[in-house]
């Protein structure tokens, strides 16, 4: 039985920590690191599980037919495939990328997005600043049916994390590339649409993907589309917003805060200007995290089926990049 390769850039813990719950998963599967690999074991492999490896540490094994990604971000391993596929020789099958769909994942995303639109909602930020200055001053605060809260994104981490929101009386809307339907929701679809979102937002909550469609869509251009004061929060990726134009504008004051989780270089350089303006909090890309035991017995579960049935779950659309 040819191996089951796992490629990764963890830490020694969690790598064993991956390794021990996926082979106790998979019983009947050898489960090895590339450095335990013979060239042979690496050629027969077809079957790939990654961990926000480095693209790099997939070229040697040259007849992957699939790679099972435990993280649910996957715009790396899309631009690294789409190279990989436009050299290949004709007729040599393209590798397919599935990507985790956890459940777990999505309720945790959909936590951060209420706490966050909670923390900007109750001005939170507000009273941070007026501690630091020993001020007392209570600041008006309307109520949640009053609060209109934009989603950009209705994957599932986006749908998630709108049913969190309309469950505690917010006004939501959402944006999608394609037509959406959810009960309760104002939605738009396309770039034409967004704009009109934007006007009447209170909250803009950024949960698209990382496509060469997205990086740097929220531009001053769209930004300054949103009413003056309006809040940002950021549980994407980085490159979507031009972190020059947000701070631009969050020294005017037409967008009254950010919260920032993600970054185009991870971990944030220290001479970043981020870090130190008043209007902008700063997390460690902390929004939703996979969880180890529920993701493991996703990826065992699809490279069961698979085993058994030859069937691959559902695969990234590499085109559209998610």
């Amino acid at each position: 039985m040819a191996p089951i390769a796992f490629i990764h850039r963890l830490s020694v813990a969690e790598q064993r920590q991956w390794l021990a719950l996926l082979q106790q998963l998979l019983p009947n599967q050898v489960i090895l690191l590339p450095e335990m690999m013979s060239a042979e074991q690496v050629q027969a492999t077809t079957v790939a599980i990654v961990a926000n490896p480095n693209p790099a540490d997939l070229v040697p094994f040259s007849n992957l037919l699939w790679v099972q990604s435990v993280w649910a971000g996957v715009e790396g391993l899309v631009s690294a495939l789409q190279d990989r596929r436009a050299t290949q020789a004709a007729g040599q099958g393209a590798i397919k990328l599935v990507r985790l769909t956890d459940p777990q994942l999505a309720q945790t995303m959909a936590e951060a997005v209420l706490a966050w639109t909670l923390y900007l909602h109750r001005n939170m930020p507000e009273y941070a600043a007026q501690q630091a200055r020993k001020q007392w001053s209570p600041l008006p605060c309307a109520v949640a049916s009053e609060v209109h809260v934009a989603v950009l994104g209705a994957g599932e981490l986006g749908v998630s994390a709108i049913r969190s929101l309309l469950q505690h009386g917010y006004k939501v809307s959402c944006w999608s590339r394609s037509a959406k339907h959810l009960e309760g929701v104002t939605c738009y679809h396309g770039l034409t649409q967004l704009p009109k979102l934007l006007q009447s937002v209170d909250i803009l909550v950024n949960l698209l993907p990382l496509t060469v469609e997205t990086e740097g869509l929220l531009n001053a251009s769209l930004l300054k589309q949103l009413p003056r004061g309006a809040k940002l929060i950021n549980f994407s990726r980085g490159a979507v917003i031009n972190a020059t134009d947000l701070i631009k504008l969050l020294d005017s004051g037409h967008i009254g805060h950010a919260v920032l989780d993600v970054f185009t270089s991870e971990p944030l350089v220290a001479t970043s200007p981020l870090w130190t303006h008043p209007k902008i909090s700063i997390l460690p890309h902390i929004s939703a995290p996979t969880n180890v035991d529920s993701a493991a017995r996703i990826v065992a579960a699809n490279i069961a089926v698979y085993q058994n049935t030859g069937v691959i779950p559902p695969t990234v659309n590499l085109e559209r990049g998610y």
